[in-house]
């Protein structure tokens, strides 16, 4: 080899991602992703970015095998079975508990990332957060319980005059614990709560239920259908000038008024650490459940201008981030 060779030799070893000594040399790892809902650009390239930075490269030495429920719940079981006969070395359950019950029911033996906004624990997909056992380990959304509550303290600490709050929900059973939450919140704070459940995907008409109430504001449920759609529900929140807090930075972003929670970018850079752990050969039982850690207030000033809303001074001091 000359020495120009050599060079570039040293020069390709030198730039390869530092996880990529830790793989199998020659070896094609095989990625299932379950989703419940349709298709999310957004969340596949942040989950894709972390993986190719820790050396695995889809087309090359990643195969990731997508099934999609398209919101028709009933379909996961036979998705998760369609997954599990591909052999794959990991299956990801994205979205409500169905999911991953889906994923639990088609195999015990293939390790299952499992990602949600639900208490695993209480639905028995896992022992216990710190040793989950079995083949399901994952990371949650939100901290002990959710955030439900706090968000909708935000909303009124945003309207303090608000009086009657209607509350956006998914049609999906694992969203229990955020109504519970989001009711006791209501009765502290001494306001109506009307809750309205999106039915087939028909946002416009439950704006329409939700706006025949005549509500002061509007709390969005934390839901992953709600995140696929969120254009459509910040659109329908503006046309019925209706202040709406929200679960995630990436919903103010585009628009929204005001979120708290956890950034769904850095959720799926630990999903895509967890499948690196994984496909190493660590056990799913020896991986913790993880809860966020730090979570982000957001607004959305031009938003709030377009709705006449004057910011409290106390959560411009808090927010994280201010959007213009």
């Amino acid at each position: 080899m000359n020495k120009r060779n050599t060079l570039l030799a040293i020069f390709s070893l030198v730039t390869l991602p530092l996880h990529s000594f830790a793989q199998s040399p020659g070896r094609i790892y095989r990625l299932g992703v379950l989703r419940a809902t349709a298709p999310a650009p957004e969340v596949s390239t942040a989950l894709l970015d972390t993986l190719r930075e820790r050396g695995y490269i889809e087309g090359r030495n990643l195969i990731i095998e997508r099934r999609f429920a398209s919101g028709q719940l009933d379909r996961l079981p036979g998705l998760a079975r369609e997954l599990v006969q591909l052999r794959v070395d990991a299956l990801m359950c994205l979205g409500p508990a169905a999911t991953v019950r889906a994923g639990r029911e088609a195999t015990s033996t293939t390790p299952i990332i499992m990602f949600g906004n639900f208490d695993p624990v209480a639905l028995g997909l896992v022992t216990n957060l710190a040793r989950p056992e079995a083949n399901v380990t994952g990371i949650l959304i939100s901290a002990d319980g959710t955030l439900a509550g706090k968000r909708l303290e935000i909303l009124r600490e945003l309207a303090p005059r608000a009086a009657r709050i209607g509350m956006l929900a998914p049609d999906v059973p694992s969203f229990r614990l955020q109504l519970q939450e989001t009711r006791k919140a209501a009765a502290a704070l001494k306001v109506e709560l009307e809750v309205v459940e999106v039915r087939g995907g028909d946002y416009s008409d439950a704006f329409a239920t939700i706006s025949s109430w005549r509500p002061d504001a509007l709390v969005v449920g934390a839901s992953t259908f709600f995140m696929r759609d969120r254009k459509t529900i910040i659109a329908l929140a503006a046309k019925h000038r209706l202040p709406a807090v929200y679960e995630w930075p990436e919903q103010v972003r585009d628009g929204g008024l005001i979120a708290y929670g956890t950034s769904l970018d850095r959720l799926f850079a630990r999903i895509g650490a967890y499948a690196d752990q994984l496909f190493r050969g660590k056990k799913p039982a020896d991986l913790p459940v993880e809860r966020p850690t730090k979570f982000e207030l957001v607004i959305n000033l031009k938003t709030a201008k377009a709705l006449g809303l004057k910011i409290p001074q106390s959560l411009l001091l808090r927010a994280d981030r201010l959007i213009e």
